[in-house]
């Protein structure tokens, strides 16, 4: 059996590999590399100027017994059980509002997308002002005096309600897809058997976004695990409430950029990404028992 390839069958191979080169150099450089100079730094002792001395698992060690550590993970987990799930059903609830026969259709979906057009610092300044203590919008609306993102038992709350803010358009979108994937016969077949809307929801409308709604989930608990910027913009290092909010990137990035600790801040970042992988694998084990890919 020959196995060689003819002169146009190897051109088209050729440049198969000079499109996808760029992508994969990309990769390798900016994804794959850093990432293994990570894991190497994670056993080191940064010593300034590019240089590093190994010390084992010195710094893991640190960081386990490090209670600024394990309120960092606390408040990531918290994170994430506050805006993913409350995050999913008003995106999926703004998906079937947008998916229904309502005027302005079009401009409806473009006003819940605006959030992730508009350039996140200027969100957050917004947001910091509806949450002002001294002459924010919330408490002259209230008639309060609350510190939403000074006091330690309200900053979370605020930073996740930004978070939700912040995304429910995109998901809405990836799930208005979903929604318009279902063929319309079955619900005009659920119909003719009697069924009411609530009915056709739970039998027809949930089990048939579930693929989109999985994927969604997957990305959203990705970025609530990794959420930095949004923190680092609405909570000063100066705010008393900085520790009942901080998340593990931004402990990396005082560790690493503020205090110089470049080995303890990779350390953080392996020990996310261990994270990640948990729950990633979690949520695959867990789908085969609610998502459903039959049509």
């Amino acid at each position: 059996m020959n196995n060689k390839l003819s002169p146009a069958a190897r051109r088209e191979e050729t440049w198969g590999w000079i499109m996808v080169g760029p992508t994969i150099i990309g990769l390798v450089v900016l994804n794959l590399w850093p990432f293994v100079q990570t894991i190497y730094t994670a056993f080191c002792e940064h010593l300034g100027f590019g240089h590093y001395q190994f010390v084992g698992l010195a710094n893991f060690t640190r960081m386990f017994q490090n209670a600024e550590f394990w309120k960092a993970t606390w408040n990531t987990i918290l994170f994430c059980i506050l805006t993913v799930p409350v995050g999913l059903f008003l995106s999926l609830l703004v998906a079937m509002l947008l998916n229904a026969k309502i005027k302005f259709k079009g401009g409806f979906r473009t006003i819940f997308f605006l959030p992730l057009v508009c350039a996140p610092a200027a969100v957050t300044m917004v947001w910091r002002f509806i949450f002002n203590g001294e002459y924010g919008i919330l408490n002259q609306i209230f008639g309060t005096q609350i510190g939403w993102i000074t006091d330690p038992k309200f900053v979370m709350i605020s930073c996740s309600i930004v978070a939700i803010w912040s995304n429910i358009g995109y998901d809405a979108v990836l799930l208005l897809a979903g929604l318009q994937n279902i063929p319309k016969t079955l619900y005009e077949a659920n119909s003719i058997d009697g069924a009411g809307k609530v009915k056709q929801f739970f039998t027809i409308t949930l089990p048939m976004v579930s693929p989109t709604l999985f994927v969604v989930m997957i990305m959203r608990l990705m970025s609530a695990v990794k959420v930095y910027d949004l923190i680092y913009m609405m909570v000063e290092d100066t705010n008393p409430a900085v520790t009942s909010v901080q998340s593990l990137m931004y402990l990396f990035y005082r560790s690493s950029f503020v205090a110089g600790e470049r080995g303890y801040g990779s350390a953080i970042v392996i020990w996310t990404v261990l994270l990640i992988g948990l729950v990633t694998v979690i949520q695959f084990y867990g789908q085969k028992k609610w998502v459903n890919y039959d049509v």
